[in-house]
């Protein structure tokens, strides 16, 4: 598939069907993703690749300790909630989705559930948790080669007919995906990828977000035209 072509049909996919995703698959991905741009060829980044029970735990501990109300414990500086022109379009894609699922503004149970789905990683089979060389801390350079690779992971599982949700909520206690993957300490956990064969029913993954117009976020300097 063109690139263009892959650009422009890629959406995130919130619901997966049951089927597996084999090690082969995923290594093929890997494989094409590792050519992703990365600062002086220094290539920061660790790729942990949980399916079957480790996953399950991860998801379910994950899921019952936020339910309970434990703070987040995620490796990488949150910013805290969004505000303002982000935050508008946080809602936006919000109200899209519940839209599309048929989930009431009062409705605080289905909502709820919403919210549990992404700590469970929306139950994809099989997902791919990014780190980090920690010793490259602080510094955004790293973070950038890893947004670089994760959208490559991303677009070559499209091509291969994969879909995928890149998914802080799925790792928002990196401490238990620490301990269930076996990540070595000196690796920064900063996000995952859930990862599977998209549901076609599910209304959801028909919902595709809006982008602003070029104007409102390019400028073009020094062109004659």
């Amino acid at each position: 598939m063109e690139f263009e072509t892959l650009v422009q049909t890629r959406k995130s996919v919130r619901g997966f069907k049951k089927q597996p995703v084999s090690r082969a698959t995923v290594e093929e991905i890997i494989e094409v993703a590792k050519r992703a741009p990365s600062s002086m060829n220094t290539q920061p980044w660790h790729v942990h690749v949980l399916t079957g029970e480790p996953l399950e735990e991860v998801r379910r501990r994950n899921m019952e300790e936020m339910v309970a109300g434990a703070k987040a414990k995620r490796d990488i500086v949150s910013h805290g909630e969004y505000q303002g022109v982000h935050r508008g379009r946080q809602v936006d894609i919000a109200k899209k989705l519940f839209g599309a699922m048929g989930i009431a503004r009062d409705d605080k149970p289905m909502r709820q559930d919403w919210v549990l789905r992404g700590f469970r990683q929306f139950d994809a089979p099989v997902s791919l948790v990014l780190a980090y060389d920690r010793i490259l801390d602080p510094g955004a350079v790293c973070h950038f080669d890893l947004g670089a690779l994760c959208y490559g992971i991303v677009l070559a599982a499209w091509d291969r007919g994969l879909g995928s949700v890149i998914n802080g909520q799925g790792i928002m206690r990196s401490d238990i995906v620490r301990e269930v993957a076996n990540i070595p300490e000196d690796q920064v956990i900063m996000t995952c990828v859930a990862m599977g064969y998209p549901d076609d029913s599910f209304a959801a993954n028909a919902v595709r977000s809006d982008r602003e117009a070029n104007g409102d976020f390019v400028r073009y300097v020094g062109f004659a035209d």
